[in-house]
């Protein structure tokens, strides 16, 4: 399945068990040897009754991530498809705590997932350091960590990118985002007015990927938190586009999007 281009191989771990999650992403994330993605993406029954169902993400390069928006919307659109839920509200559990998924339905088909990503955060030691030689960026934790450079150049995501996730700045590496306002410019932080920002996305583990829905939400708030835009935005990444709100009323992120079904298939484990 893929979200906005930002694929990964979904697995129902209610029916078939992998035992080696780590090693299992790396060989089939491989795009010439294996099956092909960004990660592998875990979904399991919950048990505890603040949750519906669960999810672990595993990135390209076996190291598991905290959480994924665009992995999230896919798996509402999984279990309501596959007939697993005929729930349109759906919490599932994340490394990152219980995000809530408010699927849109039309002709019995998720049309699309707002998810609620919770409150940002921009100060984690464990995350960020602070370095003054970072500075020019806005650090916007999402329950994993990412770095939002304003730039009129988002193609050093490659060069740039690379370098930063592993900086010392960041003790758990981190998510790079470069993003550019491109229309709808706000004059103070508090403007409700769509604002869109083209976006490209370094992942921690995984390196550029067509989208990232926790990129697209720390994007948007640090756009927000900094005057250059106003509380909801399109974010244009290179495989597609997400809405993003920031809402006063509650201080959470609200991201919208679609999700698509790209093939099922067999794999020997």
């Amino acid at each position: 399945m893929h979200g906005c281009g930002n694929d990964y191989i979904y697995i129902n771990t209610i029916e078939q068990a992998v035992p080696n999650p780590q090693e299992a992403a790396i060989k089939w994330s491989d795009r010439h040897k294996g099956i092909g993605s960004d990660g592998l993406v875990l979904i399991g029954a919950s048990s505890l009754p603040e949750a519906d169902f669960t999810m672990r993400i595993f990135n390209a390069d076996g190291s598991e991530a905290m959480m994924c928006g665009n992995a999230s919307r896919c798996i509402g659109k999984y279990l309501y498809e596959r007939n697993i839920t005929t729930k349109t509200e759906i919490r599932l559990l994340t490394l990152s705590g219980v995000k809530t998924l408010h699927l849109h339905i039309s002709n019995k088909k998720v049309e699309s997932v707002t998810v609620d990503m919770g409150e940002p955060v921009f100060e984690n030691e464990s995350q960020f350091m602070g370095y003054r030689v970072l500075d020019k960026g806005t650090f916007v934790s999402m329950g994993n960590p990412h770095y939002v450079i304003f730039t009129d150049n988002v193609d050093q995501v490659g060069e740039t990118g690379r370098m930063l996730e592993k900086h010392p700045a960041f003790p758990q590496r981190c998510n790079i985002e470069f993003a550019q306002i491109v229309s709808g410019k706000a004059t103070d932080h508090t403007n409700t007015d769509h604002t869109t920002i083209r976006t490209r996305v370094w992942e921690r583990g995984s390196g550029i990927t067509e989208a990232c829905g926790t990129g697209a939400c720390a994007t948007a708030v640090a756009a927000a938190f900094t005057g250059k835009a106003g509380r909801t935005s399109d974010i244009v990444m290179d495989g597609g586009t997400l809405t993003i709100e920031w809402r006063k009323s509650d201080n959470h992120v609200y991201m919208t999007g679609p999700a698509e079904f790209v093939f099922e298939g067999e794999i020997e484990i």
